[in-house]
């Protein structure tokens, strides 16, 4: 077997879902809508550790927001808005660790272990919620990209079941259309000679997914969230799959003008900018 399927195959099964997650995460928290079960320690304490963990969240300090969510669980451990914020935090921090530094690709793994962990939690707590599954697919998606290809493959099925469940409970929950829409794209990037290889060589099929559904997809995330750069810019990149040269440029144009939300969106803009230069005389 040519050394350039297995290049080609873990290329292309680098699951790219902490797109979706470094845009949204901070939308999570304003959607969030399940209620926590009743608590042992005083609501108003409770409702200052949520507010504190909001604003150093929303100022891109993860760490400092999970210092103020412990104290929630530790006055409740069953609180499933401190789990899921708890997810997403360490999503963040995990995301956050220099690739240059040393046991880079260790630490990550271990925050979004960690991550995966409370949303797990947070499931047990309330299965119907959106949120649970959609964190769990988000840490998922993350330990895929710094994991060998057999076990990229073991969790594809789990992050597109997860991303199912999410969207079953809240068909408007337009971070998991994107993060479905990217999957597709990506899943529909294996060439069949990748797929052959890890048929063979890992004993394990690749999911099947297409450029056509991620536009679908991603069409509804910027549907839910316009504001959303980065679902823009991976639609925008789902049409040049498709050789769709104008509605791409359209979305591609319409990113200049959005406002900064979250942390990401200044390098989404130069990628859009980029984007926009490439395929401009297309």
């Amino acid at each position: 077997m040519p050394k350039t399927w297995r290049a080609q195959a873990y290329l292309a099964l680098i699951l790219v879902l902490l797109t979706a997650v470094n845009a949204g995460a901070a939308a999570a928290t304003t959607i969030q809508t399940a209620r926590p079960p009743c608590c042992s320690q005083g609501d108003a304490d409770i409702a200052r550790w949520h507010q504190n963990a909001d604003r150093l969240y929303s100022q891109f300090k993860p760490e400092e927001a999970v210092r103020e969510l412990k104290k929630i669980l530790a006055a409740d451990s069953r609180n499933f808005q401190a789990l899921i914020k708890m997810a997403r935090a360490h999503v963040d921090i995990g995301d956050q660790i220099d690739e240059k530094s040393a046991n880079a690709s260790e630490r990550r793994l271990k925050e979004y272990a960690i991550a995966e962990e409370h949303a797990r939690q947070a499931v047990r707590v309330d299965p119907n919620s959106t949120w649970g599954h959609f964190w769990i697919a988000a840490a998922l998606g993350n330990t895929a990209m710094y994991s060998p290809i057999a076990k990229q493959l073991e969790l594809a099925g789990e992050i597109r079941a997860e991303v199912e469940r999410a969207l079953a409970r809240d068909p408007r929950n337009g971070l998991a259309y994107h993060v479905y829409g990217v999957w597709h794209r990506k899943i529909a990037e294996i060439g069949g000679a990748s797929r052959v290889f890890a048929s063979v060589f890992y004993g394990k099929s690749v999911p099947s997914g297409t450029v056509e559904k991620s536009i679908e997809y991603l069409k509804k995330a910027v549907e839910l969230n316009p504001g959303v750069i980065v679902s823009r810019l991976e639609l925008a990149r789902s049409y040049v799959a498709k050789e769709e040269w104008e509605p791409a440029r359209n979305l591609l144009n319409s990113i200049a003008d959005l406002p900064i939300q979250f942390s990401d969106d200044a390098k989404h803009k130069q990628k859009a900018q980029e984007l926009l230069a490439e395929i401009a005389d297309r």
